[in-house]
């Protein structure tokens, strides 16, 4: 049930033209901000009560004005700290955050040049999304499945790069456009901003 975010720029198995133009199509500025976003997720997925309910537009928040820009694209939503944080909120409400989670995972994996720490962290990623008693297990068909368990038989940054894209498309065609339909986003966007001053109030003439 745990799917997104950036796409893996490279398989490690022959991916068709259209999933490589779509990954190819993706900003290599998001890509590079995967590590800082990931940092950021798990210090939200850490707050037991994290949710909408206390989280407002204003000072320390965007404005609606810039909510309304997370309409544009789902990578946009992401590359962007409110954007992140307000979407990561809508799969813990609906019990799916372990698609965000499994693709920072993916990204932290994939930046890790240490050899014995790749080998390790594999094997976390694997046991914690995909193995058969995985407890955050991930939505993602058989074949990504299987061609992530060979792939760990020799070991690359790439081998979990198919079931990451699955994950991704999974978020950007179900879970984005279902949050840009919440009511919690509605009323996110249409919330007053408290950001700078306010107009004074014209007393009543005689």
């Amino acid at each position: 049930m745990y799917q997104h975010t950036y796409a893996p720029t490279h398989y490690s198995v022959a991916c068709n033209d259209t999933m490589c133009k779509g990954i190819s199509s993706l900003s290599n500025a998001c890509l590079e901000r995967a590590k800082e976003l990931k940092a950021r997720l798990v210090t939200f997925l850490q707050k037991p009560d994290w949710s909408f309910a206390s989280w407002k537009v204003g000072k320390n928040g965007p404005t609606p004005e810039e909510c309304l820009k997370w309409r544009d694209s789902f990578e946009k939503l992401l590359s962007n700290k409110h954007g992140l944080r307000a979407f990561t909120a809508f799969l813990v409400s609906e019990f799916s955050e372990e698609n965000i989670a499994f693709y920072f995972a993916c990204e932290d994996f994939k930046n890790t040049k240490s050899a014995s720490e790749l080998a390790a962290k594999a094997q976390r990623i694997y046991d914690e999304f995909i193995g058969a008693d995985a407890p955050r297990e991930i939505n993602i068909d058989h074949e990504a499945c299987d061609t992530t368990k060979d792939n760990l038989k020799a070991l690359t940054s790439s081998c979990f790069d198919l079931a990451q894209y699955r994950i991704y498309m999974l978020m950007t065609k179900d879970c984005y456009p279902r949050f840009l339909r919440s009511p919690a986003y509605r009323e996110l966007t249409s919330q007053p901003s408290t950001r700078g001053s306010k107009l004074p109030r014209q007393g009543n003439k005689a």
